[in-house]
């Protein structure tokens, strides 16, 4: 079936849009003609991919269990068992009240993984997954008063959950199940409202509901609607403070946001009913807020507190300003409620803007604000103190000037990670590096003898010896066409010689601001060991070096991206940290866009390419509005249908619509390179029929019908491909080993 559209003037008939239709017999035999053909190409591979498989197993160990995090009167962890794909959701009670000396010192975990003494165990995916052949969490939420969760699965893959909730007293799951969920969902502080987010045909949230349990019809019918976005841009969501006073709504565009707040009721007191704007919505600024308990000196108030707004803002400030607001009139709390159209002229600045530093989020506390930010491409956190007497030392009179915290290496990332109570004299951080196991530690903020210090919990184990010294991580710049420096990272084993004789593999991604920071990968080692060198192409449209870094990757800069990528590739081979000849390149999503793009600019630069769920054919997901995902990402790729120039510039890079020819080195030409392509039937984010459309036209193209452009899709996963653990493994395994036969290490 032949399809034509004209857009602008242009007139375009695509063969291929009968892929779409997924339940077309005709479809389904070339799924399986596809997979079938890569088998078979690829069957000379198993016994590495097996190997690969064993050497990630025997690197990792696989009855584990996280450093528990206090909550109320228990500790919380997650847990892996042997042999199992899914993982555990554990507690136990703490035995030494909160108030106390060691009321924060976390449990001892024992050196095997096994349980801790008097576990609870509070949801196991293995037997909640039955025998779905995918499974995946949406929301896992313990009530405030510790005696319910509030749990969600997704058991097909196309990012739809049902929500449940269940007894943790007897174990028993309610009369709850409700269908059609976003992720994540919140219980009010009355432990018995939940409110949840709603996905629309497009799997946008489009309204945040309230459940009450005992009371709503179980199904969900009938719950009321707390907030509808009809502007198809935003997106909805809903959490609570982790003070517990407020509930959060919030809706965010790609540039533009807005938030909402309740009351969040409290023991025997119901939430409030009507979400109040904090400060409204005005196009191009994004904000988001927590609440913040400050002391309170003023007159007759001596030792008091008051309740104040941390707001994490843009306006005017490209790379985000914290400003605190006055809670004060937000609920009504005043006797004449502050207007949100003019809640910022009276934000009182907390951290000026600074160019180049990105602040991505605020967490409060009793005792101090922790700040996320990001500086020289890597992700920080910094801490303000809150003055119990009012006097700080940044003009507004509580909060001290913020002091980051340390990392291990120069190229490490910290990040925050397990703070859920309030109240914590400690703040929980997981920090690694490209060469360094994720460690979790605390920075004491108790104010006692300790105060300051980073107390390690636990560095994840490498089974088998690891030594970091044998490895090297390193940070080098490649320069784009228009004279930018663009950040490379690079790791490799210390015995491979920088001459331009080792093999390479370069990853990329590029959009949405999302930054690729350092991370350790154990499946990551079998690649090193070989000798092969991985880098990171930290390109425009990520977020790695602030706001601008971003916008200098989106919409009419949206070739930066690409340009970016070849260029790193060129200062790889140039600099002698691979051999120009035997470079794979890899991206996924987005990423496998940026891949796609970049393998038409320069196909000679790449031995090979593997592209997983890839964005390949952004113009006809953007010309049709009906789809998931394309009304919002209108502002980060531009608008097609009624924008000319947008439609242009779209098709100009699009890696369907601009495959070179055999002359310039496109697909039947000796300089094409092998191509991997992955991609899921159930995947909502991009459509399994953008690779298919690239690999047919690659098909169609080649004279020989392009033999080594592999195809494989998985029929029972998702965007993330198939759950569970070994089955990301192995699926780890077969592109591992791919890509090591590509490079002549098979």
């Amino acid at each position: 079936m032949r399809v034509t559209r004209e857009n602008h003037g242009d007139v375009v008939v695509d063969e291929h849009e009968w892929l779409r239709d997924s339940d077309d017999p005709a479809v389904r035999e070339l799924v399986d003609a596809e997979n079938a053909w890569t088998a078979a190409r690829t069957a000379h591979l198993e016994p590495l991919r097996e190997q690969l498989f064993e050497e990630v197993r025997s690197r990792t160990q696989e009855s584990d269990l996280s450093v528990p995090s206090r909550d109320g009167a228990w500790w919380y962890y997650r847990r892996t068992v042997e042999g199992q794909q899914y993982g555990l959701i554990c507690r136990v009670p703490a035995a030494v009240p909160a108030g106390e000396p060691g009321g924060w010192e976390p449990p001892a975990l024992p050196e095997d993984g096994s349980a801790l003494p008097g576990e609870q165990v509070l949801l196991d995916g293995n037997v909640e997954a039955k025998d779905s052949a995918f499974f995946a969490l949406g929301a896992a939420s313990v009530s405030p008063n510790g005696q319910l969760l509030a749990w969600s699965a997704d058991i097909t893959g196309d990012e739809r959950f049902t929500l449940r909730v269940r007894d943790l007293v007897t174990g028993a799951d309610l009369d709850v199940a409700i269908a059609g969920l976003g992720h994540g969902a919140t219980w009010a502080s009355d432990s018995r409202t939940l409110l949840y987010s709603v996905v629309d045909e497009a799997w946008r949230p489009f309204e945040v509901r309230r459940h009450l349990l005992g009371e709503s019809a179980p199904d969900g019918t009938g719950d009321a609607v707390l907030l509808r976005e009809d502007d198809e841009r935003y997106w909805l969501g809903v959490g609570r403070t982790r003070s517990g006073r407020f509930i959060v709504l919030s809706a965010g565009s790609k540039n533009t946001s807005e938030v909402w707040l309740l009351d969040a009721g409290g023991p025997g007191r119901a939430p409030g009913e009507v979400p109040v704007s904090v400060a409204g919505r005005r196009d191009g600024v994004e904000y988001s807020v927590d609440h913040v308990v400050l002391p309170d000196g003023s007159a007759g108030r001596l030792g008091g507190t008051r309740d104040a707004l941390l707001v994490l803002h843009d306006d005017d400030a490209p790379d985000f300003a914290l400003a605190l607001l006055d809670a004060d009139g937000v609920l009504g709390g005043s006797a004449t409620p502050a207007d949100p159209a003019t809640a910022h002229q009276r934000w009182t600045t907390v951290i000026p803007h600074e160019p180049g530093r990105r602040l991505e989020d605020v967490d409060a506390f009793a005792g101090h604000v922790a700040v996320s930010w990001r500086r020289e491409a890597l992700p920080r956190v910094a801490v303000l103190r809150i003055s119990p007497d009012g006097r700080g030392s940044v003009g507004v009179g509580e909060l001290s000037e913020p002091v980051e915290v340390p990392s291990p290496t120069a190229l490490a990332s910290s990040v925050l990670a397990g703070n859920p109570s309030f109240e914590a004299p400690l703040l929980r951080l997981q920090q690694t590096s490209f060469t360094t196991p994720v460690r979790v530690v605390d920075l004491d903020l108790s104010g006692g003898e300790r105060d300051g210090e980073l107390v390690l919990r636990r560095e994840t184990p490498v089974r088998g010896g690891y030594d970091a010294s044998a490895y090297v991580e390193e940070r080098t710049w490649a320069t784009a066409p228009d004279g930018v420096r663009v950040p490379v990272s690079v790791v490799r084993r210390a015995d491979v010689a920088v001459d331009g004789t080792a093999p390479g593999y370069l990853y990329g991604y590029g959009s949405y601001e999302v930054s690729l920071d350092p991370w350790f990968s154990v499946p990551r080692l079998s690649l090193l060991d070989r000798g092969v060198v991985f880098a990171v192409a930290h390109v425009r449209g990520g977020g790695e070096l602030g706001r601008l870094w971003y916008e200098g990757g989106r919409l009419a800069s949206k070739r930066n991206t690409f340009t970016d990528f070849v260029a790193a590739a060129e200062h790889l081979g140039r600099e002698g940290y691979v051999d120009p000849a035997r470079l794979v390149a890899s991206g996924g999503s987005a990423g496998g866009l940026l891949v796609g793009a970049a393998l038409n600019l320069a196909p000679q630069l790449f031995a090979g390419v593997l592209a997983a769920v890839p964005f390949v054919d952004p113009l006809t997901t953007m010309l049709d509005e009906s789809l998931p995902l394309t009304v919002p990402e209108q502002e980060e790729w531009g608008d097609p249908i009624r924008d000319a120039a947008a439609y242009a510039l779209i098709k100009g890079y699009a890696p369907t619509e601009n495959l070179p020819s055999i002359e310039d080195g496109g697909p039947g030409s000796p300089t094409w390179p092998r191509l991997l392509v992955t991609t899921s039937l159930h995947d909502t984010r991009v459509l399994y029929v953008e690779p298919f459309k690239w690999v047919a036209r690659m098909r169609q193209q080649a004279p020989d019908g392009a033999p080594d452009v592999l195809l494989k899709t998985e029929v029972d996963g998702g965007h993330g491909g198939r759950s569970g653990r070994y089955e990301a493994w192995r699926e780890r395994a077969f592109e591992d080993a791919w890509a090591l036969d590509v490079l002549g290490l098979a």
